[in-house]
Protein backbone atom coordinates (compact mmCIF):
# COMPACT_ATOMS: atom_id res chain seq x y z
CA UNK A 1 0.00 0.00 0.00
CA UNK A 2 0.89 3.23 -0.89
CA UNK A 3 2.64 5.20 2.45
CA UNK A 4 0.83 8.82 1.99
CA UNK A 5 -2.64 6.66 1.82
CA UNK A 6 -1.70 4.54 4.43
CA UNK A 7 -1.14 7.67 6.82
CA UNK A 8 -4.15 9.19 5.20
CA UNK A 9 -6.29 6.69 5.32
CA UNK A 10 -4.98 6.21 9.28
CA UNK A 11 -6.25 9.85 10.10
CA UNK A 12 -9.35 9.24 8.52
CA UNK A 13 -9.95 6.40 10.56
CA UNK A 14 -8.76 8.11 13.82
CA UNK A 15 -10.38 7.03 17.13
CA UNK A 16 -8.22 8.95 19.72
CA UNK A 17 -9.94 10.76 22.69
CA UNK A 18 -9.72 14.24 21.06
CA UNK A 19 -11.53 13.16 18.03
CA UNK A 20 -13.65 16.77 16.89
CA UNK A 21 -11.40 16.55 13.35
CA UNK A 22 -12.67 13.39 12.78
CA UNK A 23 -16.18 14.64 13.87
CA UNK A 24 -15.89 17.23 11.29
CA UNK A 25 -14.20 14.95 8.95
CA UNK A 26 -17.59 12.79 9.07
CA UNK A 27 -19.54 15.95 8.60
CA UNK A 28 -17.94 16.59 5.48
CA UNK A 29 -18.37 13.16 4.53
CA UNK A 30 -22.10 13.58 5.04
CA UNK A 31 -22.46 16.80 3.61
CA UNK A 32 -20.82 15.74 0.23
CA UNK A 33 -22.87 12.60 0.33
CA UNK A 34 -26.19 14.49 0.86
CA UNK A 35 -25.08 17.28 -1.94
CA UNK A 36 -24.34 14.15 -4.78
CA UNK A 37 -27.33 12.43 -3.75
CA UNK A 38 -29.47 15.62 -4.42
CA UNK A 39 -27.69 16.28 -7.45
CA UNK A 40 -28.34 12.53 -9.23
CA UNK A 41 -32.13 12.86 -7.54
CA UNK A 42 -32.68 16.26 -9.40
CA UNK A 43 -30.98 16.35 -12.52
CA UNK A 44 -32.87 12.19 -13.00
CA UNK A 45 -36.24 13.88 -12.33
CA UNK A 46 -35.42 16.26 -15.11
CA UNK A 47 -34.47 13.85 -17.51
CA UNK A 48 -37.57 12.10 -16.29
CA UNK A 49 -39.60 15.19 -17.21
CA UNK A 50 -37.77 15.79 -20.28
CA UNK A 51 -38.73 12.15 -21.42
CA UNK A 52 -42.43 12.25 -20.76
CA UNK A 53 -42.93 15.65 -22.61
CA UNK A 54 -41.03 13.93 -25.78
CA UNK A 55 -43.24 11.49 -25.41
CA UNK A 56 -46.31 13.39 -25.08
CA UNK A 57 -45.54 15.36 -27.68
CA UNK A 58 -44.34 12.49 -29.66
CA UNK A 59 -48.27 10.70 -28.95
CA UNK A 60 -49.33 13.87 -31.10
CA UNK A 61 -46.55 15.06 -33.55
CA UNK A 62 -45.22 12.90 -36.28
CA UNK A 63 -41.62 11.83 -36.25
CA UNK A 64 -40.59 14.62 -39.48
CA UNK A 65 -43.02 17.65 -40.63
CA UNK A 66 -42.45 19.59 -43.84
CA UNK A 67 -43.06 22.90 -43.68
CA UNK A 68 -42.66 25.89 -46.13
CA UNK A 69 -39.48 27.93 -45.48
CA UNK A 70 -41.86 31.19 -46.67
CA UNK A 71 -45.45 31.34 -45.94
CA UNK A 72 -47.42 29.40 -44.25
CA UNK A 73 -48.88 26.76 -47.15
CA UNK A 74 -47.43 25.31 -50.43
CA UNK A 75 -49.21 23.31 -53.21
CA UNK A 76 -49.26 19.60 -54.19
CA UNK A 77 -50.25 17.37 -56.68
CA UNK A 78 -50.48 13.62 -57.10
CA UNK A 79 -46.30 13.40 -58.24
CA UNK A 80 -45.38 15.46 -55.41
CA UNK A 81 -46.86 13.31 -52.86
CA UNK A 82 -45.97 9.68 -54.78
CA UNK A 83 -42.27 11.03 -55.11
CA UNK A 84 -42.35 11.59 -51.18
CA UNK A 85 -44.10 8.42 -50.33
CA UNK A 86 -42.39 6.19 -52.90
CA UNK A 87 -38.91 7.62 -50.85
CA UNK A 88 -36.87 4.63 -48.86
CA UNK A 89 -37.99 4.56 -45.15
CA UNK A 90 -41.52 6.65 -45.80
CA UNK A 91 -43.89 4.52 -44.18
CA UNK A 92 -46.96 7.11 -43.83
CA UNK A 93 -47.41 10.42 -45.38
CA UNK A 94 -50.03 12.52 -44.20
CA UNK A 95 -51.36 15.92 -45.23
CA UNK A 96 -52.01 18.73 -43.01
CA UNK A 97 -54.29 21.85 -43.61
CA UNK A 98 -53.58 24.10 -40.24
CA UNK A 99 -55.11 27.57 -39.28
CA UNK A 100 -57.06 29.11 -36.90
CA UNK A 101 -60.87 29.46 -36.70
CA UNK A 102 -63.42 30.62 -34.42
CA UNK A 103 -65.32 27.17 -32.80
CA UNK A 104 -69.11 27.78 -31.42
CA UNK A 105 -70.83 25.30 -29.32
CA UNK A 106 -74.17 26.25 -28.01
CA UNK A 107 -73.51 29.60 -26.68
CA UNK A 108 -69.70 29.80 -26.16
CA UNK A 109 -67.70 29.98 -28.67
CA UNK A 110 -63.64 30.05 -28.87
CA UNK A 111 -60.89 30.44 -31.25
CA UNK A 112 -59.45 27.18 -31.64
CA UNK A 113 -56.66 25.55 -34.14
CA UNK A 114 -58.09 24.01 -36.89
CA UNK A 115 -56.25 21.02 -38.13
CA UNK A 116 -57.26 18.98 -40.94
CA UNK A 117 -55.66 15.62 -41.52
CA UNK A 118 -56.07 12.91 -44.34
CA UNK A 119 -57.57 9.61 -43.67
CA UNK A 120 -54.59 8.25 -42.13
CA UNK A 121 -53.73 10.24 -39.41
CA UNK A 122 -55.62 7.99 -36.93
CA UNK A 123 -53.71 4.76 -38.07
CA UNK A 124 -50.80 6.22 -36.35
CA UNK A 125 -51.86 5.36 -33.10
CA UNK A 126 -51.06 8.96 -32.49
CA UNK A 127 -52.86 9.45 -29.22
CA UNK A 128 -51.21 6.50 -27.44
CA UNK A 129 -49.75 8.01 -24.87
CA UNK A 130 -52.72 10.44 -23.68
CA UNK A 131 -56.18 9.89 -22.58
CA UNK A 132 -59.46 9.60 -24.95
CA UNK A 133 -63.09 9.80 -24.34
CA UNK A 134 -65.56 9.00 -27.44
CA UNK A 135 -65.12 8.14 -30.47
CA UNK A 136 -62.09 7.95 -32.43
CA UNK A 137 -63.12 8.90 -35.65
CA UNK A 138 -63.34 11.64 -38.08
CA UNK A 139 -66.66 10.41 -39.96
CA UNK A 140 -67.47 10.42 -43.44
CA UNK A 141 -67.12 12.76 -46.21
CA UNK A 142 -70.96 13.21 -45.63
CA UNK A 143 -71.20 13.17 -42.15
CA UNK A 144 -67.85 14.91 -40.96
CA UNK A 145 -66.72 14.42 -37.20
CA UNK A 146 -64.36 16.45 -35.33
CA UNK A 147 -61.49 15.38 -32.30
CA UNK A 148 -60.60 18.24 -30.17
CA UNK A 149 -58.70 18.64 -26.82
CA UNK A 150 -59.86 18.24 -23.42
CA UNK A 151 -59.54 21.99 -22.53
CA UNK A 152 -61.42 23.44 -25.45
CA UNK A 153 -64.23 20.93 -24.63
CA UNK A 154 -64.32 22.26 -21.38
CA UNK A 155 -64.52 25.53 -22.30
CA UNK A 156 -67.04 24.74 -24.86
CA UNK A 157 -69.09 22.67 -22.17
CA UNK A 158 -68.98 19.94 -24.80
CA UNK A 159 -71.74 17.20 -24.65
CA UNK A 160 -70.87 14.16 -26.78
CA UNK A 161 -73.83 12.35 -25.92
CA UNK A 162 -76.01 15.24 -27.74
CA UNK A 163 -76.74 13.87 -30.92
CA UNK A 164 -78.54 17.11 -31.97
CA UNK A 165 -76.10 19.76 -31.14
CA UNK A 166 -73.53 20.06 -33.73
CA UNK A 167 -70.03 22.31 -33.54
CA UNK A 168 -69.60 25.59 -35.92
CA UNK A 169 -66.76 26.73 -37.19
CA UNK A 170 -65.70 30.05 -39.09
CA UNK A 171 -63.46 31.31 -40.90
CA UNK A 172 -63.25 34.67 -42.27
CA UNK A 173 -63.06 35.33 -46.27
CA UNK A 174 -61.69 38.47 -48.11
CA UNK A 175 -63.60 41.05 -48.44
CA UNK A 176 -65.74 41.53 -51.34
CA UNK A 177 -66.49 44.66 -52.77
CA UNK A 178 -70.20 46.43 -52.64
CA UNK A 179 -71.54 43.08 -50.30
CA UNK A 180 -72.72 44.66 -47.12
CA UNK A 181 -74.50 40.77 -46.09
CA UNK A 182 -72.43 39.59 -43.16
CA UNK A 183 -72.85 36.50 -43.98
CA UNK A 184 -70.27 36.75 -46.88
CA UNK A 185 -67.59 38.08 -44.94
CA UNK A 186 -66.77 34.40 -43.51
CA UNK A 187 -67.22 30.44 -44.17
CA UNK A 188 -69.26 28.65 -41.75
CA UNK A 189 -69.12 24.79 -41.51
CA UNK A 190 -71.00 22.12 -39.17
CA UNK A 191 -69.44 19.23 -37.37
CA UNK A 192 -70.62 16.55 -35.23
CA UNK A 193 -67.70 16.64 -32.18
CA UNK A 194 -67.07 12.90 -31.52
CA UNK A 195 -64.45 12.66 -29.66
CA UNK A 196 -62.25 14.19 -26.91
CA UNK A 197 -58.06 13.56 -26.52
CA UNK A 198 -55.95 14.74 -23.93
CA UNK A 199 -51.63 14.95 -24.97
CA UNK A 200 -50.57 17.94 -23.40
CA UNK A 201 -52.05 21.38 -21.83
CA UNK A 202 -50.58 23.36 -25.29
CA UNK A 203 -52.62 21.02 -27.60
CA UNK A 204 -55.91 20.04 -25.34
CA UNK A 205 -56.23 23.89 -25.06
CA UNK A 206 -55.95 24.72 -29.01
CA UNK A 207 -56.35 21.82 -31.68
CA UNK A 208 -59.42 20.23 -33.24
CA UNK A 209 -59.00 17.83 -35.67
CA UNK A 210 -61.20 17.10 -38.62
CA UNK A 211 -60.92 15.47 -41.50
CA UNK A 212 -58.67 17.03 -44.86
CA UNK A 213 -61.50 17.76 -47.25
CA UNK A 214 -63.65 19.54 -44.55
CA UNK A 215 -60.51 21.93 -43.65
CA UNK A 216 -60.04 22.64 -47.06
CA UNK A 217 -63.53 23.38 -48.07
CA UNK A 218 -63.95 26.00 -44.98
CA UNK A 219 -60.42 27.32 -45.32
CA UNK A 220 -60.56 27.62 -49.07
CA UNK A 221 -57.25 26.00 -49.20
CA UNK A 222 -58.44 23.53 -52.44
CA UNK A 223 -54.54 22.04 -53.57
CA UNK A 224 -52.39 24.34 -50.82
CA UNK A 225 -51.38 22.00 -47.52
CA UNK A 226 -49.83 24.21 -44.56
CA UNK A 227 -47.71 21.02 -43.65
CA UNK A 228 -46.60 17.24 -44.48
CA UNK A 229 -46.51 14.84 -41.59
CA UNK A 230 -44.43 11.61 -42.32
CA UNK A 231 -43.80 8.48 -39.96
CA UNK A 232 -40.25 6.49 -40.48
CA UNK A 233 -40.80 3.16 -41.15
CA UNK A 234 -39.06 0.74 -38.56
CA UNK A 235 -35.82 -0.10 -39.05
CA UNK A 236 -34.81 3.03 -40.70
CA UNK A 237 -33.27 6.08 -38.75
CA UNK A 238 -35.04 9.31 -38.56
CA UNK A 239 -32.09 11.64 -39.00
CA UNK A 240 -30.93 9.25 -42.04
CA UNK A 241 -34.41 9.87 -44.13
CA UNK A 242 -34.93 13.80 -42.37
CA UNK A 243 -31.42 14.19 -44.74
CA UNK A 244 -32.83 12.45 -47.59
CA UNK A 245 -35.44 14.02 -47.77
CA UNK A 246 -33.73 17.74 -47.48
CA UNK A 247 -32.05 16.62 -50.82
CA UNK A 248 -35.21 16.43 -52.67
CA UNK A 249 -37.01 18.99 -51.54
CA UNK A 250 -34.57 21.81 -51.62
CA UNK A 251 -33.78 24.64 -49.74
CA UNK A 252 -37.76 25.71 -50.57
CA UNK A 253 -38.87 23.53 -47.30
CA UNK A 254 -37.97 23.14 -44.03
CA UNK A 255 -37.79 19.03 -42.42
CA UNK A 256 -38.28 18.94 -38.84
CA UNK A 257 -37.82 16.33 -36.33
CA UNK A 258 -39.64 15.81 -32.65
CA UNK A 259 -37.23 17.74 -31.28
CA UNK A 260 -37.04 20.39 -33.57
CA UNK A 261 -40.66 20.86 -33.92
CA UNK A 262 -40.45 21.80 -30.17
CA UNK A 263 -36.58 22.80 -30.09
CA UNK A 264 -37.88 26.01 -27.76
CA UNK A 265 -39.43 23.81 -24.65
CA UNK A 266 -36.64 21.46 -24.94
CA UNK A 267 -34.19 24.34 -24.57
CA UNK A 268 -36.13 25.39 -21.82
CA UNK A 269 -35.93 22.75 -19.69
CA UNK A 270 -32.30 21.79 -20.12
CA UNK A 271 -31.46 25.33 -19.72
CA UNK A 272 -33.34 24.50 -16.38
CA UNK A 273 -31.74 21.67 -15.68
CA UNK A 274 -28.14 23.29 -16.31
CA UNK A 275 -28.79 25.94 -13.84
CA UNK A 276 -29.99 23.44 -11.25
CA UNK A 277 -26.89 21.52 -11.89
CA UNK A 278 -24.66 24.70 -11.62
CA UNK A 279 -27.04 25.65 -8.50
CA UNK A 280 -26.63 22.14 -6.68
CA UNK A 281 -23.18 22.39 -7.31
CA UNK A 282 -22.44 25.26 -5.80
CA UNK A 283 -24.11 24.32 -2.51
CA UNK A 284 -21.79 21.33 -2.43
CA UNK A 285 -18.60 23.52 -2.97
CA UNK A 286 -19.71 25.20 0.09
CA UNK A 287 -20.39 21.81 2.05
CA UNK A 288 -16.96 21.40 1.24
CA UNK A 289 -15.64 24.34 3.20
CA UNK A 290 -15.99 21.25 6.12
CA UNK A 291 -13.18 19.53 4.27
CA UNK A 292 -10.93 22.79 4.03
CA UNK A 293 -11.53 23.15 7.64
CA UNK A 294 -11.11 20.07 8.76
CA UNK A 295 -7.44 19.45 7.02
CA UNK A 296 -6.84 22.60 8.32
CA UNK A 297 -7.17 21.72 11.46
CA UNK A 298 -5.69 18.49 11.44
CA UNK A 299 -2.43 20.30 9.75
CA UNK A 300 -1.87 22.10 13.26
CA UNK A 301 -2.71 19.29 15.19
CA UNK A 302 -0.16 16.87 13.16
CA UNK A 303 2.73 19.62 13.24
CA UNK A 304 4.37 17.07 15.30
CA UNK A 305 3.83 14.40 13.25
CA UNK A 306 4.85 15.68 10.26
CA UNK A 307 8.13 17.32 11.25
CA UNK A 308 9.12 13.60 12.28
CA UNK A 309 8.33 12.47 9.06
CA UNK A 310 10.14 15.25 7.12
CA UNK A 311 13.26 14.65 9.74
CA UNK A 312 13.13 11.11 8.65
CA UNK A 313 13.70 12.11 4.95
CA UNK A 314 10.09 13.01 3.73
CA UNK A 315 9.55 15.60 1.32
CA UNK A 316 7.09 18.25 1.63
CA UNK A 317 5.88 16.60 -1.87
CA UNK A 318 5.15 13.89 0.38
CA UNK A 319 3.57 15.68 3.19
CA UNK A 320 1.42 17.19 0.12
CA UNK A 321 -0.06 14.48 -0.73
CA UNK A 322 -0.53 12.86 2.25
CA UNK A 323 -3.21 15.79 3.23
CA UNK A 324 -4.64 15.47 -0.56
CA UNK A 325 -5.63 11.96 0.05
CA UNK A 326 -6.88 12.61 3.14
CA UNK A 327 -9.26 14.98 1.40
CA UNK A 328 -9.52 12.77 -0.95
CA UNK A 329 -11.21 10.10 0.53
CA UNK A 330 -13.21 12.03 3.06
CA UNK A 331 -14.91 13.10 -0.35
CA UNK A 332 -14.53 10.16 -2.53
CA UNK A 333 -16.43 8.13 0.61
CA UNK A 334 -19.30 10.97 0.79
CA UNK A 335 -19.22 10.82 -3.14
CA UNK A 336 -19.90 7.15 -3.34
CA UNK A 337 -21.97 6.78 -0.79
CA UNK A 338 -24.42 10.13 -2.58
CA UNK A 339 -24.32 8.05 -5.92
CA UNK A 340 -25.59 4.56 -4.29
CA UNK A 341 -28.67 7.21 -2.20
CA UNK A 342 -29.38 8.42 -5.38
CA UNK A 343 -29.33 5.83 -7.22
CA UNK A 344 -31.87 4.02 -4.74
CA UNK A 345 -34.19 6.47 -4.49
CA UNK A 346 -34.57 7.26 -8.36
CA UNK A 347 -34.90 3.34 -8.72
CA UNK A 348 -37.17 3.15 -5.83
CA UNK A 349 -39.30 5.88 -7.41
CA UNK A 350 -39.45 4.42 -10.78
CA UNK A 351 -40.21 1.13 -9.64
CA UNK A 352 -43.03 2.01 -7.18
CA UNK A 353 -43.90 6.01 -7.69
CA UNK A 354 -43.80 7.06 -4.27
CA UNK A 355 -43.58 10.70 -4.41
CA UNK A 356 -46.78 11.69 -6.35
CA UNK A 357 -47.34 15.14 -8.48
CA UNK A 358 -50.55 15.43 -6.88
CA UNK A 359 -52.54 15.99 -10.26
CA UNK A 360 -55.62 13.68 -10.08
CA UNK A 361 -55.76 14.40 -14.35
CA UNK A 362 -52.35 13.60 -15.07
CA UNK A 363 -51.17 11.50 -17.59
CA UNK A 364 -48.75 10.00 -15.06
CA UNK A 365 -49.22 9.60 -11.39
CA UNK A 366 -45.71 10.02 -9.77
CA UNK A 367 -42.81 12.28 -10.87
CA UNK A 368 -41.05 10.75 -13.93
CA UNK A 369 -36.91 9.51 -13.46
CA UNK A 370 -34.50 8.93 -15.68
CA UNK A 371 -30.84 8.07 -14.82
CA UNK A 372 -28.55 8.54 -17.23
CA UNK A 373 -24.61 7.57 -16.61
CA UNK A 374 -23.44 11.40 -17.71
CA UNK A 375 -24.94 12.74 -14.77
CA UNK A 376 -23.49 10.41 -12.73
CA UNK A 377 -20.13 11.05 -14.22
CA UNK A 378 -20.58 14.75 -14.30
CA UNK A 379 -21.59 14.98 -10.50
CA UNK A 380 -18.76 12.58 -9.83
CA UNK A 381 -15.88 14.71 -11.95
CA UNK A 382 -17.56 17.92 -10.17
CA UNK A 383 -17.00 16.42 -6.43
CA UNK A 384 -13.24 15.40 -7.82
CA UNK A 385 -12.62 18.86 -8.80
CA UNK A 386 -14.42 21.02 -5.53
CA UNK A 387 -12.33 18.66 -3.48
CA UNK A 388 -8.95 19.26 -4.56
CA UNK A 389 -9.67 22.89 -4.29
CA UNK A 390 -10.72 22.44 -1.26
CA UNK A 391 -7.68 20.18 0.17
CA UNK A 392 -4.65 22.14 -1.63
CA UNK A 393 -4.46 24.69 0.38
CA UNK A 394 -4.35 22.74 3.64
CA UNK A 395 -1.99 20.63 1.97
CA UNK A 396 0.19 23.25 1.29
CA UNK A 397 0.32 24.24 4.95
CA UNK A 398 1.07 21.02 6.22
CA UNK A 399 4.26 20.97 3.80
CA UNK A 400 5.79 24.37 5.03
CA UNK A 401 5.55 22.84 8.65
CA UNK A 402 9.18 24.03 10.27
CA UNK A 403 10.60 20.97 11.85
CA UNK A 404 13.02 22.32 14.12
CA UNK A 405 10.39 24.47 15.92
CA UNK A 406 7.81 20.77 16.34
CA UNK A 407 10.62 17.79 17.12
Amino acid sequence: MNLSYFIAARYFRSKAKKNFITVLSRISMIGVAVGTMALVVVLSVFNGLEDLIKGLYASFDADLKVMPVLGKSFPVDEAFLSSLERMEGVAILTEVIEDNALVRYGDHQVVATLKGVSDNFLDQNRFENGQLVGEMSLGEAERPQAILGRGLSYFLLMDLDDEFELMQVFYPREPRAGSIDPSSMYNRELIRPAGIFSVEKQYDDEYVIVPLNFAASLLEYGNRRSALEIMVADGYSIQTVKRALRELLGPDFTVKDSDEQHASLLMTIRLEKLFVFLTLTFILAVASFNIFFSLSMLAIEKKKDIAVLISMGGTRRFIRSIFLKEGAIIAFSGALAGLILGFLICWVQDRFGLVSLGITSSVVDAYPVKMQWTDFLYTSLSVIVITMLASYRPARIAAKVNTTQHL
